[in-house]
């Protein structure tokens, strides 16, 4: 091989893993919650995950731990594709059929709700990760039952609106909001309209005198609590229903036969160029992958001040240490490619000589 086309292949091998790290390290999905009416899971963020106020936080918390509150951002299903009366069932509303969101279910009436008056509204989504799409509004029929499992023809469909207008971080959009008395819920569909992907909110409301309350913790629909150590899973994000995503874990390939390595049990007639060659592409191999194994991934460290912005967002498909991360893999990457092929070049060149 000529030094020429050595070169051309290393460029060519180098760039590509860059190529790879800059569409890894794109943000892949929207995230965000309702604001006003503020929802359940943003409403416990608020009062802090480690120690919420309330007691059905505090609950929420004892049935899947902390990380639903730290990712308050993403009660999704990655594949909804509008199908959300046939792929959430009753009674799993408000977590979007998601094991890791089942707090969310419990049915009472001491969640923390917004006053809310029929006639024109102004809604309010925080949307950390912008993109177009529709949002369908829902609000429970009169009589609805907070102790009760919330069930979808529990719902009154009243308003929906296409890519509203985005201001401060926040999608805003006014709706007409019907008559109703009491204790209530706000359902809300957020359809993505440039993916399937689809976030769910329940948002507690009171039409004037909150007279539907249930004492805290009696409601029927409570998921019995489980053990939660630290802060669960990271990379659930998109699991849709029952949140049994696999990991997506990078691959070091098979190094038992390496392209142009050969036989290496003929080195008695061997040029020593050539067994030094040898050696540096040996010494390629092991310590390449062995740099991409030893840089640690990217940490969603928690925040309990209930500020968005400090938010270091789990899964999100590109946080702010996400592009580093994946050059720096790339990079590893590319060097040790292009140690080995240069290693190969020059042991093919000293066996020429010899």
């Amino acid at each position: 091989m000529t030094v020429r086309r050595t070169a051309t292949l290393v460029g060519a091998l180098a760039v590509a893993p860059l190529a790879a790290g800059f569409l890894a390290a794109a943000p892949a999905a929207a995230h965000g919650s309702m604001e006003d009416p503020v929802s359940r899971v943003r409403a416990c963020f608020h009062e802090g995950p480690e120690s919420p106020a309330s007691a059905a936080c505090t609950d929420l918390v004892g049935i899947g731990g902390t990380q639903p509150l730290y990712d308050w951002n993403e009660v999704n299903i990655a594949d909804a594709n509008g199908r959300h009366r046939d792929i959430i069932p009753d009674g799993e509303l408000c977590s979007a059929g998601r094991d890791k969101y089942a707090g969310l279910d419990q049915a009472r009436g001491d969640w923390q709700a917004s006053p809310m008056t029929a006639g024109d509204h102004t809604f309010r989504y925080t949307a950390t990760a912008p993109h177009t799409g529709s949002f369908a509004l829902y609000v429970t029929q009169q009589g609805y039952d907070p102790s009760a499992p919330l069930r979808w023809s529990d719902l009154e469909h009243f308003g929906e609106v296409t890519d509203p207008e985005l201001r401060d971080g926040q999608y805003v959009f006014d709706m007409q909001v019907p008559e109703r008395q009491g204790r209530h819920l706000i359902y809300s569909v957020w359809q993505r309209s440039d993916s399937p992907e689809a976030f769910y909110t329940c948002s507690d409301v009171v039409f004037g005198n909150d007279d539907g309350a249930t004492s805290p913790g009696t409601g029927s629909g409570a998921p019995e609590p489980v053990d939660h150590s630290g802060h669960g899973d990271h990379g659930d994000h998109g699991a849709g229903k029952g949140d049994s995503a696999e990991g997506d874990h990078a691959d070091h390939g098979d190094h038992t036969d390496g392209a142009g390595h050969g036989p290496h049990d003929n080195h008695a007639d061997a040029d020593p160029a050539a067994d030094e060659a040898d050696t540096e592409e040996r010494t390629a191999e092991k310590e390449a992958p062995a740099a991409a194994e030893d840089r640690p991934g990217p940490v969603n460290e928690p925040s309990v001040n209930g500020d968005a912005e400090a938010v270091s967002l789990a899964a999100t498909g590109g946080g702010g240490s996400a592009w580093p991360l994946a050059a720096g893999g790339a990079a590893v990457a590319a060097a040790g490619l292009a140690l080995v092929v240069t290693g190969a070049a020059r042991r093919n060149a000293a066996k020429r000589r010899a």
